[in-house]
């Protein structure tokens, strides 16, 4: 009876499991949203051909992130 119990609550656990992978996996199967300046509108962005241009693209979106000043703390300590 306890291995009845024990298996039973494996399965329960695996399944749960499974169905928490999938529901996280299946919210990064859209496209990321890019980041946009305040106050303008978001251009449409055509799908890179080659990628080659992906990783041009995302070497260029990097770039510019590090290129922004970091926002320093309001109390020094």
């Amino acid at each position: 009876m306890r291995a009845l119990f024990g298996a039973l609550s494996l399965l329960i656990v695996v399944a749960v499991i499974g169905l928490l992978a999938k529901k996280q996996l299946g919210s990064m199967a859209g496209p990321p949203a890019l980041p946009t300046a305040a106050g303008t509108a978001p251009a449409a962005v055509a799908a890179p051909a080659t990628p080659q241009q992906t990783v041009q693209q995302f070497q260029q979106a990097v770039q510019g992130q590090m290129q922004q000043a970091r926002p320093m703390p309001d109390d020094p300590k």
